[in-house]
């Protein structure tokens, strides 16, 4: 009689932090650089510190619609003062003359001589012509004018190198006159399905189902996260469960790209080809991380071909997602996310967590670090999704964030609980 198959040793299970840091250490951020129009630049890692060449405002301007007056002209309520310029803005302003006011519009510089801006609800035309205009209260030194350099002062860096552009960002670079800006490139990225029980929503309807289908959800929202997060996507489609298939598509993948991302085939069953494959071509770790969902999760390097040209020397990652879509979504958001941020060359931060009560109750304790589906309420606490289950996305559709659960803990009605917003994982 044969003695039976000894099981493979179980895996240590890795705590979240301590997978996100192996895995952070593994990434070489890209050296290639482009040029790009500003326009186009939203979401971009800058490669460069942006420098200002000038301060901005250029001059000191009003920030109203009013007057431009020496505060000591205005010394009484019912002070009355001749108009003697008008300034819109993009027009040169005159000196002002002692005892009078210029008519002052929103932007535009204020006069040599005048101190203060008074805005026009606080004064009124005298004779009902703008020639002279009456002040109702006295005003303070200083008020309504933004200063020269207050907002960006000659010679100072705007945006650090590393910086991940926003609409904000691309508007204060305009403002210093960068019409172009140097980034990093976008990162390349295959992306593909494996299983043979996928099928492609459009090829086959719901009633003609074969028993033992599934839509193949994973692909759809995987391709919208590496848009996001401003990748270069190829999408390989559904890659069939066989050895030889799954090799052909690693290898053809690996000399264009910098990143191969797969969801499904990632366990240790017969037909999960992921792993030989993998490590046919190259090196794989298979990590079984301490969180629920998304146990399961490989991070590997496959080897490029020599004529894979100038980025032959380079390694190609390969990261292995789970197959159940709310693990899979949740992997992403919490491991590839900061992965492909340091890639670009940005600097991926821990998302921030808010303190808020929960208006539900978790008695069970579980040896796993948990990230419930919840959502805010009217009330200001949060609401939990009832079923969990890693196979239902409706929770992650319903939800607006992540309570982050520790391990061994239970949660009662009204505790303070960690609550992620999906906006800091988002963005």
């Amino acid at each position: 009689m044969n003695a039976p198959t000894p099981s493979p040793a179980r895996l240590p299970l890795l705590s979240l932090d301590d997978a996100r840091e192996r895995l952070l250490s593994q990434v070489e951020p890209l050296s290639r650089v482009e040029r790009v129009s500003t326009f186009e630049a939203d979401g971009r890692v800058l490669a460069a510190d942006l420098v200002s060449a000038l301060q901005v405002p250029p001059q000191d301007n009003s920030s109203m619609d009013g007057y431009a007056v020496r505060a000591a002209d205005v010394g009484h309520a019912g002070a009355v003062l001749r108009v003697s310029q008008r300034l819109p803005a993009g027009t040169a302003a005159k000196p002002l003359e002692p005892g009078t006011a210029a008519r002052i519009f929103t932007g535009a510089p204020v006069p040599q001589g005048a101190d203060t801006v008074v805005m026009q609800e606080d004064t009124e035309a005298v004779g009902g012509d703008v020639h002279a205009v009456q002040f109702h209260h006295v005003p303070a030194v200083g008020q309504w004018i933004r200063r020269a350099g207050e907002d960006v002062t000659r010679g100072a860096v705007v945006l650090p190198r590393g910086e991940r552009l926003t609409p904000a960002s691309l508007g204060l670079a305009a403002s210093i006159g960068s019409a172009r800006l140097d980034v990093v490139v976008r990162a390349r990225v295959a992306l593909f399905s494996t299983g043979d029980e996928l099928v492609m929503p459009g090829d086959i309807e719901p009633q003609a189902m074969p028993p033992g289908s599934i839509y193949n959800s994973n692909r759809f929202f995987l391709r919208a996260l590496l848009q996001r997060f401003g990748c270069e996507v190829s999408d390989l489609g559904i890659v069939p469960d066989r050895r030889e298939a799954t090799v052909a598509a690693l290898k053809s993948a690996a000399d264009h790209h910098d990143l191969i991302l797969t969801s499904g085939g990632v366990s240790v069953g017969e037909e999960d080809h992921i792993k030989p494959a993998v490590e046919q071509l190259g090196r794989l770790d298979l990590w079984q991380i301490a969180v629920k969902p998304g146990k399961p999760f490989v991070h590997g390097i496959v080897r490029r071909d020599a004529g894979a040209g100038p980025d032959a020397g380079r390694p190609c990652h390969f990261i292995g997602l789970p197959g159940n879509p709310v693990s899979s979504y949740l992997a992403f958001l919490l491991l590839v996310r900061p992965f492909l941020l340091r890639l670009q060359g940005a600097r991926p931060t821990s998302p921030r967590a808010i303190r808020l009560p929960a208006h539900f109750s978790v008695a069970r304790v579980d040896r796993r670090r948990e990230f419930l589906r919840a959502r805010r309420n009217a009330e200001g606490g949060l609401d939990l999704f009832p079923n969990q289950s890693s196979g239902v996305l409706t929770s992650a559709v319903w939800g607006d964030g992540l309570v982050d659960h520790p391990a061994g803990a239970t949660i009662a009605h009204g505790d303070l609980v960690d609550f992620i917003p999906f906006s800091e994982l988002l963005a």
